[in-house]
């Protein structure tokens, strides 16, 4: 199969993702074939360019919940009818265990992805999941420089020799061999319709915030407002950490303390209280499902009325240090800010 040409579509946060469409690029360009990037989150996503015929199309973005998140979801749903080839790749939660890199778990973004663009035309040429440092320090402590530039380097390479495969004219399936992503299927999709939206409340701005507006100015989904001249997180967030990596004063951080404390309160009081107020009868054991819906419906809404009443209590001194000093990624055990290294 003779490329003509590369468009490749790269969404990233901290820029693992951006990196792995570099690499891709450069040995295109060493190999004399003409290549485009394309970072999706500073372009129109509704009105989508049609590719040019002949060129391979690469899309490469994190993994967010076991799938690609929302904004590279939506994009390639929204992806132009097409018959070139396509190369879906993914950067997902690579850790280091001596001198091993430990594989992160792709979950059901290439089934999804490849079902949609073959519906439209497209024929899939390889799937390739690239085992990056996870940047995700609300869950787990961050990892140091010595590990991340140990990590870049070897996967630098094993990314530049899968490229040179794939423009050569070959195919690349051996991640469909990771049978268990599948078992991920009912994780994934409560990510999507309930858990991104639970995380996307746990970020909060310190005193140390200087009004410098950089993780409002920089959010790839304009998530981010201002109230009460201080940043605010809406439900548009996916959780794709740039905000906490390239704030200047590290004054971003996640409430973990504010998190434990709604969700014993929710579990214990809230809403025991609400379905028992509101006798809902029908949500009883035969109904599990239609309960557990509303109990989720329930979490979320009361969550957007916390955290904006967390946002109102976090001009008074007190309350924000208990808020910071409850929180992980204050302490410098945890909470070191990612940033994918540079070319």
């Amino acid at each position: 199969m003779e490329i003509k040409g590369v468009q490749i579509y790269y969404f990233s946060g901290t820029g693992n993702s951006r990196n792995v469409a570099k690499w891709f690029s450069q040995v295109a360009a060493e190999k004399n074939i003409d290549c485009q990037l394309t970072n999706i989150s500073r372009i129109d996503r509704i009105q989508i360019e049609k590719p040019k015929p002949g060129n391979l199309i690469v899309f490469t973005s994190p993994i967010h919940g076991f799938n690609y998140p929302p904004i590279m979801l939506h994009f390639i749903m929204r992806f132009p009818k097409g018959n070139n080839p396509v190369v879906l790749m993914n950067t997902r939660a690579g850790m280091l265990v001596g001198q091993w890199i430990t594989p992160g778990i792709t979950g059901i973004a290439f089934y999804i992805t490849s079902l949609f663009l073959m519906l439209k035309g497209y024929t899939i040429r390889a799937f390739y999941p690239v085992d990056l440092p996870s940047n995700w320090i609300s869950v787990h402590p961050g990892l140091n420089q010595r590990t991340i530039k140990f990590m870049h380097e070897k996967i630098k390479e094993k990314v530049r020799k899968f490229s040179l495969k794939i423009l050569s004219g070959k195919t690349h399936f051996k991640a469909l061999l990771e049978i268990h992503d599948l078992i991920l299927f009912p994780i994934a999709v409560m990510y999507y319709f309930a858990g991104r939206f639970l995380f996307s409340k746990t970020y909060y701005a310190s005193a140390d915030c200087d009004h410098c507006d950089v993780c409002i100015k920089s959010c790839p989904v304009k998530a981010i407002i201002k109230i009460d001249n201080r940043p605010y997180w809406t439900f548009n967030c996916e959780s794709c950490m740039k905000c906490m990596s390239h704030c200047p004063g590290k004054a971003i951080e996640t409430g973990h303390g504010f998190i434990v404390a709604y969700s014993i309160l929710f579990s214990m009081v809230l809403s025991d209280l609400f379905f028992h107020f509101f006798e809902l009868t029908f949500f009883n054991i035969e109904h599990s499902f239609l309960h557990f819906l509303a109990e989720s419906a329930l979490f979320l809404v009361i969550l957007a009325l916390w955290y904006r009443l967390i946002h109102f209590l976090l001009r008074f001194r007190i309350f924000e240090r208990l808020m910071v000093y409850t929180s992980l990624t204050r302490f410098k055990f945890w909470g070191r800010r990612y940033k994918a290294l540079k070319e």
